[in-house]
């Protein structure tokens, strides 16, 4: 037959006040769980978005005569990746070869887009660009950056061999020089 072990009240409480004391910091972990989406609570559900635009697969493979001079400037060729016809506008994304040698008097012209999102990414070559704010940065292949909305910048400088992926959200959208 087991011994029963008498406890005193005070160790009855210490432990008591032990095991509340878990309870709180269990409950506070649930509340504040690192690494896991926290639950929306009903004043922090955002309206559901309007109705999806039409999308549809693009694929796109490397044709040397896809490289077009019909783009925004005469110093790069534009390869159309399709995106922007296979998403309906939603966004656009082309691959930008810049025509070497870089001169300055025609490149270096500051600008913006009146777009929502930029994304360039530095697929050969490098390009030293200046983005208001930010200064110049030397991008190489592998480096990408982003443009927020209406950032005002310029391209310094780009290896005869440059080529850029860029991404911009929506596909039509506005650039404006500032002289």
């Amino acid at each position: 037959m087991a011994k029963l072990k008498r406890t005193s009240k005070s160790a009855l409480k210490t432990a008591a006040t032990k095991k509340s004391a878990t309870r709180a910091v269990a409950k506070a972990a649930k509340k504040v769980s690192v690494g896991k989406p926290a639950k929306p609570s009903a004043k922090s559900v955002a309206a559901k978005p309007g109705p999806r635009r039409k999308q549809r697969v693009a694929i796109s493979h490397y044709q040397e005569e896809a490289f077009l001079g019909d783009g925004l400037r005469a110093y790069a060729k534009y390869r159309d990746l399709g995106v922007a016809a296979a998403t309906s506008g939603l966004a656009h994304a082309h691959v930008i070869r810049l025509i070497g040698p870089c001169d300055p008097k025609e490149v270096s012209k500051l600008h913006y887009h009146d777009a929502e999102f930029q994304l360039v990414y530095v697929l050969n070559g490098w390009v030293k660009t200046y983005m208001e704010g930010e200064g110049e940065t030397l991008m190489r292949q592998g480096s990408s950056w982003t443009q927020p909305p209406r950032i005002r910048h310029l391209i310094r400088d780009y290896s005869d061999n440059c080529e850029l992926l860029e991404v911009i959200l929506p596909a039509e959208f506005k650039t404006v020089e500032v002289r």
